[in-house]
């Protein structure tokens, strides 16, 4: 049995699971298994630190996978963008042939990428952004519950009731993020209405991730309670692991703080520190509350085959089991 969907058809893939771009963590190792396992790796453009280097690692990813994987491009204000324009040009002469964008409209962003034969897939946190994305031309939608690690959005919308709510609504494949740990939670998702998942977090904790042994065992050891929100008051909310730096963030911003009070403590170097060099509480550093469903390290190939395997058990077994046919329908 094979799990098809929209998503898997639409964007070639063998199974309806995504792993998302996640800053500093995707690079050519991690994405390679994952479109060896059969499901959809993203890198990181913006991980590279240059156009160059993110020309270079595509062709690494390359050099390990022959199935298909694709590029995030994060596009955020900032006081001193990075070369955007530069790292979508890499994608296009690199014959890349999926996009995750995020963090802000991506009109201007898709003529480049359609005249290409790019599909963009679009990630959101409310049913209005994606019913916009979907109006503008995109191939595809990723829309991210409140659990979900990283920018959740300022709605505070869980996956149970977004999910069906944003499907009700999109006609184009769209996969679930936030949460997103194992076969429960795919036959869940796929059951609301999306046609696939989107993990970072579980991803995040295998063996062909980069980041630090220490943080892949935090995660292990930690809970669905291990997280803090950040920025609230910023009304720039992330969801981070809890340490001693976001908690000090926390009650800084609580007690009135501004951006610049805490600019030093939630820098992105200290935060790559984390994952780079293993101590926990360097930094910020990003993880969802799907860490509660998370104990354990395997391949990646290990988890898409134990993910695919259990929920066609699910829905084979389990649930099949609960449907009674009566004699006349047997009949019938």
């Amino acid at each position: 049995m094979a799990l098809t969907t929209k998503f898997t058809e639409a964007f070639g893939v063998e199974h309806p699971i995504a792993q998302g771009g996640m800053q500093w963590v995707g690079r050519a190792e991690l994405v390679a298994a994952v479109a060896n396992a059969g499901a959809l790796g993203f890198l990181t453009a913006l991980t590279q630190p240059t156009p160059a280097d993110l020309a270079n690692e595509i062709a690494k990813t390359r050099d390990l996978t022959d199935k298909p994987f694709g590029v995030n491009l994060t596009i955020l204000p900032a006081i001193n963008p990075p070369p955007y324009d530069e790292y979508r040009q890499v994608i296009v002469d690199a014959g890349i042939k999926i996009v995750e964008t995020a963090g802000s409209n991506p009109a201007p962003h898709l003529p480049m990428f359609h005249d290409n034969g790019i599909k963009v897939l679009h990630k959101c946190t409310s049913v209005r952004h994606a019913v916009k994305a979907q109006s503008l031309g995109v191939d595809g939608i990723s829309i991210d519950g409140f659990e979900c690690a990283g920018h959740p959005g300022e709605d505070d919308i869980p996956g149970l009731v977004l999910i069906p709510a944003a499907a009700a609504q999109i006609e184009i494949p769209m996969i679930a993020s936030g949460g997103f740990a194992d076969a429960r939670g795919l036959v869940a998702a796929l059951a609301l209405g999306a046609d696939g998942v989107n993990m970072g977090s579980r991803f995040m904790c295998t063996v062909e991730s980069c980041i630090h042994q220490n943080v892949k065992e935090a995660i292990v050891a930690g809970d669905e309670r291990g997280t803090e929100l950040i920025f609230r008051t910023l009304h720039n909310t992330a969801r981070v692991a809890s340490n001693a730096v976001s908690r000090e963030v926390v009650e800084i911003l609580n007690k009135g703080g501004q951006f610049p009070d805490i600019q030093d403590l939630v820098a992105g170097v200290r935060g790559r520190r984390v994952f780079d060099e293993g101590d926990i509480d360097a930094g910020i550093w990003t993880v969802g509350t799907a860490m509660g469903l998370i104990n354990d390290i395997p391949t990646v190939d290990e988890l898409v085959s134990r993910m695919v395997s259990e929920a066609e058990d699910i829905i084979l077994g389990r649930l099949s089991s609960m449907i009674e046919v009566d004699d006349e329908e047997n009949v019938a």
